[in-house]
């Protein structure tokens, strides 16, 4: 058995909590902000790149889309009470480039169509800021309101539909308002990537190492790869953020936990000098982000992103949460799910008191992570600007708020690895 199979047989409960703690790099505190999650890494990549390449911003703006149902955002980001909100849909289009890559998925019928089947939903507090990403699932069954196409023509209202169908009826706005009157959440800003988009991303920063505590083996994105530790890049990247037969369950709420753990990953090598200290790298991420994103109206001021970026430039990565909304059954049908209301509720409330989040559920719904004690000697365990993985105590002034187990999630300071399907013998 490796010592990453040993050290991924336990998992562990932790505080996210507030405190401030070194940066290794002036840039690394602006460059945090794109491993909060790749909604983020697109915006902070734009707002790098909004001085030195002006020359691609006009095509940002010409594609950019206007938020329906949403107050109107201030210039200033500071004056938006309740804190901010951006959200990130990723969807499976079928793009000439890369469409080879999916099968059937951009062969048949339904090639044409676009579905969003990543929904997360970035809030970025007040002061003391933190950073909490909420992953909805795919599956979830929710009221699909009323929306406007592009063409002006309105869709019907719908009392119960897959969350990832809102994005086929009205584009990133129907998906936005979906998820805004679900939640209860204003969401100022948001910003779609497509599959394309993730390859180009992932090429961009060089790869991300990630971490499978058992082998994954999954014939529908064609990963057939050993526990261990395995630097992904390209469509690797993306077969490796799609799966869901080989990590978990085999369901999605395993899947969106993986994701986060790239999720992590990626934040931690976004301030590493490694990054930081490579001008071409930098330059390439941000004009790659540039070209590979679909903004809201309202994230086309480079002044916009870049308050956004300096408003989360010193929350630690203990205090860079990620969660998953809360779900359960689906009495109609097996293979979706219902919002946990009653969950859900203790969540948006916790994020109205803005204090220290008390993680009690497990890492992953569908258990398609498991945490593991970073090993002595690892890259990461003596980064300054990377808190220890226990999430120690809360500042003695802040009181954590625990949340429901049924609410699964980790800390970006936490390090997990993928519970693949091929396990050690």
């Amino acid at each position: 058995m490796s010592r990453t199979t040993e050290r991924a047989k336990r998992g562990r409960q932790t505080v996210a909590r507030h405190g401030q703690l070194a940066s290794p790099h002036p840039l690394a505190q602006l460059l945090k902000l794109l491993g909060i999650a790749l909604a983020v890494v697109l915006v902070s990549g734009f707002g790098v790149a909004a001085y030195a390449v002006t020359d691609i911003t006009s095509d940002f703006v010409d594609d950019a889309v206007p938020l329906e149902g949403q107050d109107a955002v201030p210039p200033d980001i500071g004056a938006i009470e309740g804190g901010v909100n951006l959200f990130l849909a990723g969807t499976d289009a079928c793009e000439e480039a890369y469409a080879g890559y999916f099968g059937k998925r951009c062969t048949g019928a339904d090639a044409g169509g676009e579905l969003n089947d990543v929904n997360m939903l970035v809030h970025i507090s007040d002061n003391p800021r933190r950073v909490t990403v909420i992953s909805f699932p795919r599956d979830l069954m929710v009221p699909i309101p009323s929306c406007t196409r592009e063409d002006g023509s309105q869709t019907s209202a719908m009392s119960k539909q897959p969350l990832n169908s809102a994005y086929s009826y009205g584009g990133l706005a129907c998906v936005v308002k979906a998820v805004s009157q679900l939640s209860g959440q204003s969401i100022q800003y948001a910003a779609k990537i497509t599959w394309g988009g993730v390859i180009e991303i992932t090429n961009a920063v060089g790869g991300v190492e990630v971490c499978l505590a058992n082998g994954i083996k999954d014939p529908y994105t064609g990963i057939n790869w050993p526990a261990g530790n395995r630097t992904i890049s390209g469509i690797d990247a993306l077969q490796f953020l799609r799966t869901r037969h080989g990590v978990g369950d085999g369901g999605d709420l395993g899947r969106i936990s993986n994701q986060q753990q790239y999720m992590s990953r990626l934040a931690h090598k976004l301030v590493s000098e490694e990054v930081l200290s490579n001008p071409a790298t930098l330059y390439k991420l941000a004009t790659t982000a540039v070209s590979n994103v679909t903004p809201s109206q309202s994230l086309t001021n480079p002044m916009t992103l870049v308050q956004i970026a300096l408003a989360v430039k010193n929350v630690p990565f203990d205090e860079i949460v990620f969660l998953q909304y809360p779900v359960g059954g689906d009495s109609d049908d097996p293979n979706k799910v219902v919002p946990n209301k009653a969950a859900a509720q203790a969540l948006w409330d916790a994020l109205a008191a803005n204090q220290p989040l008390q993680l009690t559920g497990k890492p992953s719904q569908g258990n398609g992570v498991v945490v593991v004690e970073p090993a002595e000697g690892d890259a990461g365990a003596t980064d300054p600007s990377t808190p220890p993985a226990d999430g120690a105590t809360p500042a003695p002034s802040e009181t954590a708020i625990e949340l429901p187990s049924s609410i699964s999630g980790q800390t970006a300071a936490q390090e997990t690895c993928s519970n693949g399907n091929v396990k050690s013998r």
